[in-house]
């Protein structure tokens, strides 16, 4: 069978896409780096911030960030020994962790938190206008559930 080539507006839609998802990605980890966290990390305390208790199992963790157990393992390792959270076991079933957001790791969210949604606003979110922000939400939006109903 042949492929079904992409089309000039396709592959305009293609390169587009890798381009601005990377130079977005670069400009928000370069201020993210400059506060002392990666991307991952900080992505850690913004969804422990905002689960009941402040606390995850690290598996829920993994999947809210479309990570690896192991690459999770390791930003929660580097996360936990800047005092921003801590590891406990899981009551209700004995290979369970649970991460658990300290009262550091919410004052260093609530910290770095301006300065990130001034990122995004620059470097995305003011780029657009109303209807391209729609636009954008609702394609990648689509993109997003039909790869993870899959």
């Amino acid at each position: 069978m042949d492929p079904q080539w992409l089309n000039a507006r396709e592959r305009e839609v293609w390169q587009n896409f890798l381009a601005a998802g990377a130079l977005v990605a670069r400009e928000v980890e370069r201020h993210l780096k400059q506060e002392g966290l990666s991307h991952t990390q900080y992505e850690v305390l913004v969804r422990l911030a905002d689960a009941p208790g402040g606390n995850l199992r690290m598996t829920e963790l993994a999947d809210a960030l479309y990570t690896s157990k192991s690459g999770l393992s390791y930003q929660v390792t580097q996360l936990e020994k800047a005092g921003l959270l801590v590891r406990e076991a899981c009551p209700t079933d004995v290979r369970g962790v649970i991460a658990v957001l300290t009262d550091a790791g919410r004052d260093r969210l609530a910290k770095i938190a301006p300065g990130h949604i001034a990122t995004v606003r620059r470097v995305l979110v003011d780029v657009l206008t109303p209807a391209q922000q729609v636009a954008v939400a609702d394609g990648l939006g689509e993109v997003g559930r039909r790869l993870t109903s899959s």
